[in-house]
């Protein structure tokens, strides 16, 4: 039996390819950042070519470091950012256009268009998403009637579009493929029958022809064609979210997780029926393994919170590495009446108030680079409370048999203890970070492996998951509510910008 699974996690900042024992730890790691494109306000890029470049090399790079070769791995998955999106010629492979990334608001006029006299709520029924430029079908749509020629050729079946995932399936395989959960991440797709929906792709002005084959998240769609996996067969596929879920053993209804990344994203399993929020939330599918029933999954997106702390680094000039943020925020003992909204690209879940913008509040002349900080951090947390807030609501209007008692919490971010206790106490329940915190990549190496036999079920998944450490809440009531109304004070001063 061969030994270990690889995991190419292709994600908004970095490309990385991981390496896992039958435990869930980590054997090797290697990782590239990819330059972020910013070529107007509110639009963001990415270079699909270098992207694929990057994945080539890190797998490579970790094979290299761990004296492994493609004999030693049984199956590879890939998790990737998920809305980005791609167009690119079926003939030459190129890309048309730079991939536009899932934070890009250009499409904000198109949405409302899109969305007529029935408003954002139009497609909610079938998708589970309100209309919003966060989704990958308007953007696809943005690069057919701004690419010259491109609406043709995709109607000629000469263009392929994909989520990234499928742009990286492509280069390793040759397969035009996508799985259920990023297909319905596009907007075009019909959350029950799991198949692209010709209605709602007429409406958008999507040619079918473009589209790639969904498949199921845990299945062998084809081997490796060439580099240092070459003849490796690729057994897994899920939207970065999602397999983080899936990563966290979130395996049953009611169980959720939150992942602190660019943005953060909270998912909480609700079984084989999808449900509809009444309070903010996206409905979503969760996994699929092979043949079975789907699994759907609540969904809250959070734009901005670890892409913040990057700002203050990389516009503010306020710390040298990320890293710095949590000394620099221990060195004052509060938050000086200082809250930063961070609505860089409007607000997600549970607001979705795409005129909203970023605005820092509450300053003073006491106010200094300690309480940015500080206040970069909280944002997270205070987000993070909406978002469960809403989880909360519609378990309860939903008569879900869901209590929520713990956070589940994985991502870069949560080596950040200051962060991480101040997220226990805003939201009142015990955070818990896992051993193995790497839970998006260990998600897509749990489906390629179980579609290979490599794990033998999911009950493998939940024997491996193990904690670290637990933060509880120490935050007295008076405080948190405190807090709360001021930090809704500062987000309401965000709204009707744009």
């Amino acid at each position: 039996m061969r030994r270990y699974v690889a995991a190419i996690d292709q994600g908004t900042t970095s490309s990385r390819c991981i390496v896992f024992d039958q435990r869930g730890s980590i054997v090797g790691v290697a990782q590239r950042e990819h330059e972020q494109i910013f070529p107007q306000p509110g639009w963001v890029e990415h270079d699909a070519e270098s992207i694929w470049r990057n994945t080539e090399s890190v797998i490579a790079e970790v094979l290299e470091k761990t004296g492994l070769s493609a004999s030693d791995i049984a199956a590879a998955g890939v998790t990737n950012q998920r809305e980005t999106t791609v167009v690119w010629d079926r003939g030459t492979g190129k890309p048309i256009h730079n991939a536009i990334v899932w934070q890009d608001t250009r499409t904000a006029a198109l949405v409302g268009e899109l969305g007529g006299g029935d408003g954002p709520n139009r497609y909610a029924d079938r998708t589970g998403l309100p209309l919003s430029t966060y989704f990958a079908g308007p953007k696809l749509r943005w690069i057919l009637d701004h690419v010259p020629g491109a609406r043709e050729r995709g109607e000629n079946g000469e263009l392929c579009f994909g989520t990234i995932d499928s742009w990286v399936l492509w280069n390793l395989t040759g397969e035009h493929i996508t799985d259920v959960t990023n297909a319905s991440r596009t907007m075009l797709m019909d959350l029950r029958t799991l198949q692209w929906d010709p209605e709602i792709c007429a409406e958008f002005g999507v040619p079918v022809a473009m589209l790639p084959t969904i498949r199921s998240s845990s299945e062998v769609y084809a081997d490796i064609t060439s580099g240092a996996l070459r003849g490796v067969p690729v057994a897994g596929i899920l939207g970065d979210q999602q397999a983080a879920t899936f990563g966290q053993a979130c395996l049953s209804p009611g169980e959720a997780k939150n992942t602190y990344g660019t943005g953060n994203f909270m998912l909480m399993n609700t079984g084989t029926t999808p449900v509809f929020s009444e309070h903010g939330l996206l409905t979503t599918v969760c996994y699929r393994l092979g043949a079975e029933p789907a699994v759907y999954a609540l969904e809250g997106s959070i734009a901005v919170t670890g892409s913040l702390v990057q700002w203050l680094r990389d516009n503010l000039g306020l710390i040298s590495t990320a890293d710095d943020v949590e000394e620099l925020a221990r060195s004052v003992p509060d938050n000086g009446g200082v809250y930063i909204v961070p609505a860089f690209s409007g607000l997600f879940a549970p607001r979705w108030r795409p005129d909203a913008r970023g605005v820092a509040v509450g300053l003073t002349r006491f106010a200094n680079k300690g309480h940015f900080a500080r206040a970069a951090l909280e944002a997270t947390a205070f987000q993070t409370r909406e978002v469960l807030d809403a989880m909360r609501a519609d378990a309860a209007a939903q008569r879900l048999d869901v209590e929520l008692v713990t956070l589940k919490v994985d991502g870069g971010m949560v080596v950040n203890d200051l962060l991480m206790q101040f997220q226990a106490d805003i939201v009142d329940a015990p955070v818990v970070r896992p051993v193995v915190t790497e839970t998006t990549a260990l998600g897509a190496a749990y489906a390629a492996g179980l579609a290979v036999g490599y794990w033998a079920s999911t009950d493998d998944i939940r024997a491996n998951w193990s904690e670290d450490r637990r933060w509880k809440s120490t935050m007295t009531d008076t405080d948190r509510d405190r807090l709360m109304a001021e930090w809704n004070k500062a987000v309401e001063r965000t709204y009707d910008w744009v």
